[in-house]
């Protein structure tokens, strides 16, 4: 067999031994999942109208809030589903399951190509599930057209290919299964601080370039823009460079790691 061949057959046994894992323990999948959906009812229901009003400056329209919030929604998902691909990076890292595959005749790519299409998959089943509940409560994208459809789908692939690397190589340097969970609790904190919930403008000036510099922000923009009809601007570049750096940035980082001979 050629190398290519021989590199996606073991690329596939590998993503068909992770999606069995996931599909054997859900729970952490499952509790990973529940905290945009939380999230998405909490702020549309509790503080829905109060929001709405105070960015539209307005009368209160709890369902355009709904529109505003659910892109970031979106995106966050993805952050947060990655968080069980550092997880599983670092239990295989630290019971002995990566020693075994290095005697192996596989190809040694396969192993962190499986985590990555696993969880890109992952991110994107969760992405539909979160979705829709917010069409289930009133979420609606009439504006947008097939094509802004695709890209917004290929935009969210992307952005879950880029967080996924990164993932895999904070489970990859993590001691333990609990050290990569903390690790990786960025990836669901820089949602908080960008303009998921509220424009960036309607932060305190000393905020505002925390929350706009940063792969959260302008992947929400181009998002929002995409299926609601917004303004993009410059933020669809931004949020096209931001995946590309961090995906590069990540591959680099976990292959690496990876290549490094055992202690």
């Amino acid at each position: 067999m050629s190398s290519l061949s021989l590199a996606v057959r073991d690329s596939s046994t590998m993503l068909r031994r992770n999606l069995l894992h996931a599909r054997r323990y859900p729970s952490l999948t499952l509790n990973l999942l529940l905290t945009p959906v939380m999230l998405l009812l909490l702020f549309v229901y509790i503080f829905g109208d109060t929001m709405s009003a105070g960015i539209g400056g307005g009368g209160a329209d709890r369902s355009a809030y709904i529109a505003y919030l659910v892109p970031g929604l979106l995106l966050m998902t993805i952050g947060s589903t990655t968080i069980g691909t550092a997880v599983s990076v670092s239990n295989d890292m630290t019971e002995g399951i990566i020693a075994r595959f290095r005697t192996m005749a596989i190809h040694r790519g396969s192993v962190l190509v499986g985590h990555v299409v696993g969880s890109v998959l992952q991110s994107v089943i969760s992405v539909v599930l979160v979705g829709a509940v917010a069409v289930a409560i009133g979420f609606r994208s009439t504006n947008a057209t097939a094509l802004e459809w695709i890209a917004a789908f290929g935009l969210l692939t992307l952005f879950a290919l880029a967080l996924t690397w990164i993932a895999v190589g904070m489970g990859m340097v993590s001691p333990n299964a609990e050290a990569a969970s903390n690790n990786a609790m960025p990836l669901i904190f820089l949602p908080l601080i960008s303009s998921t919930f509220v424009p960036v403008d309607a932060m305190p000036g000393w905020f505002q370039p925390i929350a706009e510099y940063q792969p959260f922000t302008p992947a929400i923009e181009t998002l929002r823009g995409l299926l609601l009809g917004s303004e993009i601007g410059h933020n669809g570049w931004l949020a096209i460079a931001w995946c590309l750096a961090l995906t590069v940035l990540g591959y680099v980082w976990s292959k690496s790691v990876f290549d490094r001979d055992p202690k």
